[in-house]
């Protein structure tokens, strides 16, 4: 008898939150193992991982900016 896999089973490394077990789906975070999948349900602590998802996601904003500048073609000075 063939069990099928929950779809947490197949997260993907870009998936999960700065390389840690931690997943977002939807409105919910969850913490993923090979063992199996926990709802984190703590408003303390599901707060904390709103505010570092939004932190990581600012930062990466800021170094695509600053790629970008460093990119752009410099004017030859007169």
């Amino acid at each position: 008898m063939s069990h099928s896999q929950p779809p947490w089973a197949s997260v993907r490394r870009s998936e999960r939150l700065a390389g840690t077990p931690i997943v977002r789906r939807g409105a919910h975070w969850w913490m993923v193992s090979l063992s199996g999948t926990l709802l984190a349900t703590d408003p303390a602590f599901t707060g904390e991982l709103d505010r570092f998802a939004a932190d990581l996601a600012a930062a990466d904003q800021a170094v695509a900016a600053l790629r970008a500048t460093r990119t752009k073609p410099r004017k030859a000075r007169s």
